[in-house]
């Protein structure tokens, strides 16, 4: 109930008389008064009217008397707490009945004025109270179901996040999320940088899992480090090795750089392991392949799981190097020096060979000695090639 409006009184009796007194003593004083001439109507009346605040109900009336009409009112959800008063002769048994049938107060023929306005005002100040704590209660259950949904949006969030990370660098990451529409599918040169544990089949076949385990950790979270700080994209872990691209989702201009960079501090981070899985008794090595060239990228995979992917003859050359490379070597081709923006100071020309299920040849480069102790610096600072 409005704290600016009228409270509204629905008087049913089927005597106009009483009508137009209850009228004449509550409207002066600022009630809206409304009446109906018998039970039925009055239901009617409040089916179709939820600003009703009291109810004045006589009891005896033809057809619905006024038990009947209160049961009802009080049957229904939307005023079953509706304050009912009912007019009542002086009779115990009548009083008894109406309280029986719901009414939450009554008065008795001829009704004393100052009683009934003084009870009226009671019920309504209830009312209030009621209309009150409902439109709170509402108020809350909107908000709990604002949050609930907000919750939700969140964790959706993460959700989406975490699928993101798993195969995104965080900075990428955080870039992808602002624009969903680099993972669709689309094609772009890339360079694709493949790595493999060297010795790994006789390593897992000779130890113990929990072993095996334990490198495969300590492969993973070193490589995993440097693909997120070259800002690398982590298509994904294959036990022992790992493949890598760069250039997207988020294109860089310097992609060449990055891969070539990233391969030689992993070649650099697992020899240190390597030396410490050799005290083991665990002789690992590491082999690198990176290739350029054009892929189609996005997600594959269906609903519940996604992944990010590059599919093209490159992925198919990054893996045929580094099958091809011994231990320690850093296997790549021409075409990725020549995108340099830094040349790399040192590389062996390996000369051509031609790659299985490849109609032509490639021309093949080790540059894994421009890290090795007392090598020059991987990078030359100048001359600087433009992007």
């Amino acid at each position: 109930m409005s704290h600016h409006r009228a409270v509204r009184v629905l008087a049913i009796d089927d005597q106009a008389a009483n009508l137009r007194l209850i009228d004449a003593v509550l409207s002066p004083r600022g009630y809206d008064v409304v009446v109906c001439p018998s039970g039925a109507e009055g239901l009617a009346r409040l089916a179709e009217d939820d600003l009703v605040d009291v109810v004045l109900l006589d009891v005896l009336m033809p057809g619905l008397d006024g038990y009947e009409v209160c049961r009802r009112i009080r049957s229904e959800p939307a005023t079953e707490f509706l304050p009912v008063v009912m007019i009542t002769a002086s009779g115990e048994q009548q009083r008894a009945r109406a309280l029986e049938a719901g009414a939450d107060d009554f008065v008795t023929k001829p009704f004393d004025q100052s009683e009934l306005l003084a009870r009226i005002a009671s019920l309504a100040r209830i009312k209030r109270f009621h209309d009150t704590i409902g439109r709170q209660a509402a108020e809350l259950a909107a908000w709990n179901q604002e949050l609930t949904a907000r919750v939700e949006e969140q964790l959706g969030e993460l959700e989406r996040v975490g699928r993101l990370r798993r195969f995104l660098s965080p900075q990428v990451a955080e870039l992808v999320m602002a624009d969903e529409g680099l993972l669709l599918s689309h094609r772009r040169e890339i360079v694709v940088v493949f790595f493999d544990l060297r010795n790994f089949t006789p390593f897992a076949e000779t130890s113990e899992p929990e072993e095996v385990t334990q490198v495969l950790g300590e492969f993973h979270a070193a490589i995993g480090r440097l693909i997120h700080d070259h800002e690398g994209t982590l298509e994904r872990f294959t036990g022992d090795g790992a493949m890598v691209f760069f250039n997207d989702p988020v294109p860089c201009s310097d992609s060449a750089d990055r891969a070539v960079a990233t391969a030689l501090a992993a070649n650099r981070t697992v020899r240190e392991l390597a030396e410490g899985w050799r005290r083991r008794g665990f002789d690992l090595a590491l082999g690198t392949g990176i290739a350029q060239g054009y892929a189609t990228l996005g997600r594959i995979g269906f609903e519940d799981r996604f992944d990010y992917a590059a599919i093209g003859s490159v992925t198919n050359l990054a893996a045929r190097l580094v099958a091809a490379a011994e231990p320690w070597q850093v296997l790549t081709t021409d075409r990725v020096l020549d995108s340099l923006v830094r040349p790399v100071a040192d590389h062996e020309p390996l000369g051509k060979i031609t790659p299985k299920g490849f109609a032509h040849g490639v021309h093949v480069n080790d540059i894994s000695a421009a890290e090795l102790p007392g090598s020059r610096p991987a990078f030359e600072e100048s001359p600087q090639r433009p992007a």
